[in-house]
């Protein structure tokens, strides 16, 4: 990482950490390791449930220095690696994990966020989830899609193509934001 390059709002207070505590975050490993992957970090960095492209484009650019359209590129692509997975397998697991009760919180979590964003997508469809998918706000994104387009029994093929317009429609929205609005993220132009 270059001296000059600027952070974003985000990873400043990772980094800053709360206290005077010697020892290394989790996260500032994290982003650490990320951001010594490069391209890869961006890639994966996308793949990760809750963050995805909203921080993995934001990351490419600011904290890594890398060109804009290459980061929106791999970030879209990483996005949508787990898609199929969990169009697939989201259902059986989510039962699986019922069968024990020391993991109710965690089953009862996801089942309420599903639930959720699921009556906001289960009027529109198809076009329901790429709106749900493409606009990057919390909560959405196409992990929470593809789990809502299973739990709702979306055609898989269906299901694949609206996640992609979504994450195509999200990573257009995350890089503009990033490339003309970087106050958005606690940097200044």
């Amino acid at each position: 990482m270059h001296a000059a390059v600027r952070h974003c709002a985000c990873c400043r207070a990772l980094r800053r950490g709360a206290g005077s505590r010697p020892r290394k975050k989790p996260m500032d490993s994290i982003l650490s390791f990320l951001e010594n992957l490069g391209y890869w970090g961006v890639l994966f960095g996308s793949a990760i449930p809750l963050t995805e492209q909203r921080a993995a484009i934001p990351l490419g650019i600011w904290a890594m220095g890398l060109p804009p359209l290459p980061v929106m590129a791999v970030s879209f692509l990483g996005s949508l690696i787990p898609v199929p997975f969990i169009l697939l397998f989201f259902n059986a697991l989510i039962n699986f994990l019922r069968k024990f009760r020391r993991l109710d919180f965690l089953t009862g979590f996801i089942d309420r966020k599903v639930r959720a964003g699921s009556k906001k997508v289960e009027r529109y469809k198809e076009l329901g989830l790429i709106l749900f998918i493409g606009i990057p706000l919390p909560m959405t994104g196409l992990w929470t899609g593809s789990a809502i387009a299973a739990f709702l029994g979306f055609d898989f093929k269906k299901s694949v193509i609206c996640t992609m317009l979504g994450g195509a429609i999200s990573a257009l929205a995350v890089t503009a934001a990033s490339v003309f609005f970087p106050a958005l993220f606690g940097l200044k132009a």
